[in-house]
């Protein structure tokens, strides 16, 4: 059937309104970042006025976002292949073999993700002071404290588990009769064909650990190690510091975010819909 022309007047303001709905405020965040005139918190600007990297200059010099950007991106980018690394170890264990206490151990993990992270912060904090035996010091304060914690993630593990528990056991057979071990068939026939979630737990992973706020409060007490949302959030309290300064540093905060989304938007977008013909 022809579209015919009100149809296509009717479908074209749909995805303008969609467009200013979406990209209308991260817009509105560029132009007031690289605007001269200073804004009242609260307050966007619509079009760069006077443009000028001034307050991204101060962002990185003064405020030093370069130091709290590097801890994030250290602490995102190990944690983030660890927690994968993980996930994925244990939902092949969970997927592919049969033992006892399989199905008691994967409630016990997706329990996990009905505990708000305020209700594991006081044991999380008395464990990370315990010290380590044998060495006598324990990982607070430490970029130790800010990634182990997050290594270990349910949302990953129960996701990962259902796309392995798709995979066709003939294949893992076949291997096995040509003579590779399990360290061969989970690298060489599983991960393969599990790439899609691969990508999908990973941005979801990052975004995760990127988001920290409570986790870094607990963890560290030296500034030097703060993360970039916990310094977006003494910013934001902060009377003295100008507006257009807290929304450039939140800019920068956001690049990395959508790095490692164009990087990784062709596994992700794979990874929903192989789940959503799947289901």
């Amino acid at each position: 059937m022809k579209t015919t022309f009100p149809q296509k007047l009717a479908r074209g303001a749909v995805y303008a309104l969609l467009l200013i709905v979406f990209c209308g405020p991260f817009w509105g965040i560029l132009a007031t970042a690289f605007s001269k005139t200073t804004v009242q918190p609260g307050q966007l600007l619509l079009w760069p006025d006077q443009p000028t990297l001034d307050h991204f200059i101060y962002a990185w010099t003064e405020v030093k976002a370069w130091i709290y950007l590097f801890n994030s991106l250290l602490v995102v980018a190990i944690g983030t292949v660890l927690q994968t690394t993980v996930s994925a170890l244990a939902a092949y264990a969970l997927a592919r073999k049969k033992f006892r206490g399989a199905a008691f151990i994967s409630l016990a993990i997706l329990s996990t993700m009905m505990l708000p992270d305020e209700v594991i912060s006081i044991p999380l904090y008395l464990i990370l002071h315990q010290k380590i035996p044998l060495l006598g010091v324990s990982i607070y304060n430490s970029y130790a404290a800010l990634i182990l914690p997050l290594v270990g993630w349910a949302f990953s593990v129960f996701l990962l588990t259902e796309f392995m528990k798709a995979v066709p056991r003939d294949l893992e057979d076949a291997a096995r009769v040509d003579g590779a071990n399990e360290i061969q068939i989970f690298l060489k026939v599983i991960v393969p064909l599990v790439k899609p979630a691969l990508g999908t737990t990973t941005i979801f992973g990052f975004l995760m650990i990127w988001d920290q706020y409570l986790l870094p409060l607990i963890a560290v007490d030296d500034r030097s190690l703060y993360t970039i949302p916990v310094v977006l959030r003494s910013l934001r309290v902060d009377e003295i510091m100008q507006q257009n300064i807290f929304i450039a540093v939140t800019v920068i905060a956001t690049v990395p975010c959508i790095v490692v989304y164009l990087l990784l938007q062709k596994q992700f977008n794979r990874g929903l819909m192989s789940g959503a013909v799947k289901g």
